[in-house]
């Protein structure tokens, strides 16, 4: 048995490493563990360039996500062969990729965030156990969290943390199913909150897909071809109902009209990466398919330095909706993730031998799949990019109703006394297990309220990512990482200030005067907590 942190942290991903960043940070102990080998969550062990909002060079995101990214840029400036007009840029996008301003590969956040860990772990403030997984919890009769028992992926070996305060930060919300913590999973039935575009009827099995990504380099001339998957057959022959044609090939929704738009996929464009604008308010870029997540552009750098830009896979292609992550029982999350799998490998190798070229012939066999880049043997990320996960039955319910510009209009949206952060994203979500089509809608630039941290009941547990009180719906915007950083970095500055003050949080969100204090330690450590006006952004 582990005894004796202040704060248990479960999950390792954005949120989590926020979370015991700010617990740490307030002179707490805390120990955070995660189930892969790599800290990050949707930036590493996921392989997602993040999403982001088209103001967050100027504002937008805590003081502590700022530091992250800096950190990624410095690293790049200190370490790659950079060519001079790159290295001179104070916006420096090192992949050039359009769906955001900081493209970059996974290792480089991954050492940045040790990188900031690492003081708390040398203060001896801070236990970090990679590759284990909440296995179980035990709860008291005061509607408390008292222990997480965890599985040593490696050995086997179980071990119980008791914490007071214990911060759910995986990826799917393992801890409120274990602990018998109040939630939602899948969509709510439209009656419940009046949401436009939910279904008529609640269904918990009907999530938005998973995707697995992986790395592509491209080597004209080489060979490169993998095995082929064993689920090829089925992949390639598959053809969704919604879509326009079948699923390995280039003609695919456009997820805001719907309409059937072709991609193109041309590897090693000649274009100089300077000249790209990353702004997906203004164009979305994702109709190019090789340069919308490129995450190392090769002409970023001095000539002779690398022989191929990397670009990231994650495109309709490999969105995987079979069958639910969640809710299912465990085989079937299983059986989910293995299809999502060999998902990714059929594209992969549909790429290197059936793919359309724009010369007229098929397959580019020199591409190549990265397994240095993803960490991993096969080349594919370490875990599956999770878009939706458990949600507590929170204090306060996000809905369409607070975010939705059809309906708040373009300079609307509910304003939060209990504000405890911001952010900004479309409703954006992608085809579901319930066989729906991509939903998306604009929303408008959002507050994150504290009431929906907290669950009603249980009084020492806090979600940290895409966990809070959102709805299926409003999931889709709430679920993006500088968001998921903010929610961790407040419920880790919730709990310490909770033990600092002998408070509980909903005592901290009810009360106006606590709630004041805590705003201002929020205030003190750079959580933007309202929006200023962005019209003359």
């Amino acid at each position: 048995m582990v005894t004796g942190p202040d704060i248990l942290v479960v999950g390792g991903g954005l949120g989590g490493v926020a979370a015991a960043l700010a617990a740490c940070r307030a002179g707490r102990t805390v120990v955070l563990t995660e189930e892969t080998d790599w800290v990050g969550g949707q930036l590493t062990s996921q392989a997602v360039p993040p999403d982001e909002h088209p103001w967050v060079e100027q504002f937008g995101t805590t003081a502590s996500y700022r530091a992250l990214r800096d950190g990624i840029r410095t690293y790049y400036r200190q370490w790659y062969p950079m060519r001079s007009e790159a290295l001179g840029l104070t916006d420096l996008n090192p992949g050039a990729g359009r769906v955001s301003k900081l493209c970059h590969e996974p290792r480089v956040a991954l050492a940045v965030l040790e990188g900031m860990l690492a003081p708390h772990l040398a203060a001896g403030r801070l236990t970090l156990l990679t590759e284990h997984r909440a296995v179980a919890a035990e709860t008291g009769d005061d509607d408390t969290v008292r222990g997480v028992t965890l599985r040593d992926l490696r050995s086997g070996e179980l071990r119980t943390v008791t914490a007071r305060y214990v911060v759910d930060a995986t990826e799917t919300g393992e801890l409120l199913e274990l602990a018998a913590v109040e939630h939602a999973s899948g969509a709510e039935a439209r009656a419940e909150f009046d949401e436009p575009h939910a279904p008529e009827t609640a269904d918990p099995l009907n999530q938005q897909g998973i995707t697995v990504c992986f790395a592509l380099s491209h080597h004209e001339g080489e060979d490169h071809t993998i095995d082929r998957p064993e689920m090829y057959d089925f992949w390639r022959s598959y053809r969704p109902d919604f879509w326009p044609g079948p699923l390995l090939g280039f003609m695919a929704p456009d997820p805001r009209s719907l309409e059937p738009v072709p991609r193109t996929f041309v590897p090693n464009p000649d274009l100089d990466p300077l000249d790209v604008t990353a702004d997906q308010s203004a164009d979305a870029g994702d109709k190019e398919l090789w340069g919308f997540r490129r995450i190392l552009a090769r002409r970023m750098h001095r000539p002779g330095s690398f022989d191929s830009d990397i670009t990231l896979v994650n495109w309709p292609l490999n969105d995987y909706w079979l069958k639910p992550l969640i809710g299912a029982g465990e085989e079937t999350s299983r059986q989910a993730v293995a299809e999502a799998r060999q998902l990714s490998l059929s594209v992969a190798y549909w790429l290197q031998t059936e793919a359309p070229r724009a010369d007229g012939g098929t397959g580019f066999p020199g591409l190549r799949l990265r397994p240095d880049v993803t960490g991993t043997a096969d080349g594919l990320a370490k875990a599956p990019y999770v878009r939706e996960s458990r949600r507590i039955k929170a204090v306060t319910t996000i809905t369409e109703h607070d975010v939705s510009i059809d309906i708040v209009g373009p300079y609307g949206g509910t304003r939060h006394r209990d504000s405890v952060g911001i952010g900004n994203y479309r409703i954006d979500l992608h085809p579901s297990t319930g066989g729906d089509n991509y939903i998306d809608v604009g929303s408008v630039p959002f507050e994150i309220p504290l009431g929906a941290l907290l669950p009603r009941r249980v009084r020492n547990l806090l979600p940290a990512g895409k966990n809070i009180g959102t709805t299926h719906i409003t999931n889709g915007c709430y679920r993006l990482h500088p968001v998921e950083w903010n929610i961790g970095e407040v419920a880790g500055a919730l709990a310490a200030h909770c033990l600092a003050d002998g408070v509980e949080p909903h005592q901290v969100q009810a009360e106006e005067k606590r709630f004041s204090e805590f705003a201002r330690v929020l205030d003190r450590s750079g959580v933007q907590r309202h929006w200023p006006d962005v019209r003359g952004y």
